[in-house]
């Protein structure tokens, strides 16, 4: 089970053998009124800003999503969505999710991103399954399925994995591989739903083990509402980690939601010799460091050597401990 998403120099590979996928949230005008002004003035320099910051911070693959909401989605949304994707891929060559319910706004960014992105997104409502499945099909690309239909968002866990199985045994009825389906189960808000939590975690094994999927959610709708809600989404990513789950789309500039997930592939068997969780803390311990000398006047430089050397100790610890077992 592996879905591979693509840029010209980039090959990304979700899958339960896999270090855990991080899809940044961030190029998402919803719910971010100044985001939404300056892209409907033409000013793209925030969108560049949050690329960068969160391919720095560690985002595998980058969300795009260009839904303003204040203007008629079916003319602005490909124009749109062609010029941010040509910004982005002007400064970074990460992989793209290419996110709208504008099946030409998603047709023109297939057609100008670079590589093999994923398309977020398909639902079980028969209008969207014919709309956006024959452009899956067509493309070759993976694709998000949402697990709702016309009956809207079930609370009942077997009745989204119903449409869940609906959507994927459609999609192969296009010729479209289960690997390229990542199903999103939807995350409820715990604050509202007691279950919603246990609910998903219940849907992500049974998606794996019975249909072969791998699968996804925007993990902070789970802590809608509550205080500290980076608490909530971190235990929640490392529950859904070990209930099978296989990227996310969230924010890789929270601290805590980017160390979980470092620190979880770590006990899943999917960091060798802790190699990337060393780097990563060590990274931070560097952060550290400069700040606290910064505040105190006093320079401090690193570079990548200190990543090298981080890798070479994880790797001498790792054979020592092996052989002293």
């Amino acid at each position: 089970m592996k879905t591979v998403v693509k840029s010209p120099t980039k090959s990304v590979s979700i899958g339960p053998d896999y270090p855990f996928v991080i899809i940044g949230e961030r190029i998402n005008p919803t719910g971010r009124k100044k985001l939404e002004a300056e892209m409907l003035a033409g000013d793209f320099s925030r969108v560049l800003r949050d690329a960068q910051a969160q391919i720095a911070a560690g985002a595998h693959i980058l969300d795009v999503n260009v839904g303003v909401t204040s203007i008629e989605p079916h003319k602005t949304e490909p124009d749109l969505m062609v010029k941010v994707i040509e910004l982005i891929q002007s400064v970074t060559d990460v992989p793209l999710c290419i996110d709208s319910s504008v099946v030409p706004a998603l047709i023109a960014g297939i057609k100008v991103a670079k590589g093999r992105p994923i398309i977020n997104s398909v639902t079980g409502e028969e209008d969207r399954l014919e709309a956006v499945l024959p452009v899956v099909a067509e493309y070759n690309v993976p694709v998000i399925a949402i697990s709702n239909d016309e009956s809207g968002i079930s609370y009942d866990p077997r009745v989204r994995f119903a449409v869940a199985k609906k959507i994927v045994e459609r999609a192969e009825s296009y010729g479209i591989a289960r690997e390229d389906v990542i199903i999103d189960p939807l995350a409820m808000p715990v604050g509202a739903i007691r279950t919603a939590g246990a609910d998903l975690f219940t849907l992500v094994r049974m998606i794996r083990e019975e249909l072969g999927c791998n699968t996804m959610c925007g993990a902070s709708n789970i802590s809608f509402g509550l205080p500290h809600r980076h608490l909530i989404n971190s235990a929640f990513i490392a529950m859904a980690m070990a209930s099978g789950m296989t990227c996310a789309i969230t924010n890789p500039l929270e601290e805590a939601i980017r160390n979980t997930i470092y620190a979880a592939d770590v006990l899943m068997g999917h960091d060798e010799d802790c190699t990337r969780y060393l780097i990563q803390t060590r990274k931070a311990d560097a952060a550290a460091k400069a700040s606290a000398a910064t505040q105190s006047g006093v320079a401090v430089v690193t570079d990548a050597s200190d990543d090298r050397r981080a890798a070479r100790e994880a790797r001498r610890a790792a054979r020592g401990d092996r052989t002293t077992q």
